[in-house]
């Protein structure tokens, strides 16, 4: 059965992230950078939990 993987913590990722980015970021600036990461999750688990049919091919190409 394969596990479950820890739920997303934006602050730790954020405080990981931008050293290994090497981005210095400000204390004042974490609050909105971690907002805008659970907003982004947020819609990336929406995208993830929307089950497509096996026969449903990737789009080669998308355009506006």
């Amino acid at each position: 059965m394969p596990e479950t993987p820890p739920p997303f913590d934006p602050d730790a990722y954020a405080a990981l992230a931008a050293p290994l980015l090497g981005l210095a970021i400000e204390p004042d600036w974490m609050p909105p950078i971690t907002a805008n990461l659970r907003v982004l999750a947020a819609a990336a688990e929406l995208v993830a939990g929307f089950a497509l049919p096996d026969e449903v091919e990737a789009a080669p190409r998308f355009e506006a």
